[in-house]
């Protein structure tokens, strides 16, 4: 989370994650900064819709339990669904209209390289797009 803070340049009101973010020192830790964290603990198959929650929240749930509740919420389901549609569409575009799947280079440092080139791209392609339409 202070990595988050740090990217940020300021505590964020909400942060939505997927789940490999999830541990219990994260949402703690959001939870003491203010943060309104929405952390996927687990994985659902494609489709699959989560079972929605009726009645109050349960006091004796587990952290990860209540993470998954809340998730699982109209409000819940909302805040998330925003982060597929924020956080995801620039990897589905360059996937699927650029075509690139993998990295050709080896070791990290290439890697990371090839990696910034190809974000490099599709920032520049977006920006040539946005003043040629104006």
């Amino acid at each position: 989370m202070e990595q988050v803070v740090g990217n940020c340049g300021g505590v964020p009101g909400v942060v939505t994650a997927d789940a490999g973010y999830f541990s219990e020192n994260n949402v703690v830790r959001g939870t003491c900064l203010g943060i309104d964290a929405y952390l996927a603990t687990g994985r659902l198959k494609h489709g699959e819709e989560p079972v929605p929650v009726r009645g109050r929240m349960p006091q004796d749930l587990s952290l990860k339990d209540w993470m998954a509740r809340r998730l699982r919420t109209k409000k819940g389901r909302a805040v998330y669904a925003r982060r597929k549609a924020v956080a995801e569409a620039p990897f589905g575009q360059i996937k699927q209209v650029r075509g690139f799947r993998q990295l050709l280079l080896r070791g990290l440092a290439k890697a990371r390289g090839e990696w910034a080139l190809i974000c490099l791209t599709h920032n520049l392609l977006k920006l040539y797009r946005a003043t040629a339409a104006a």
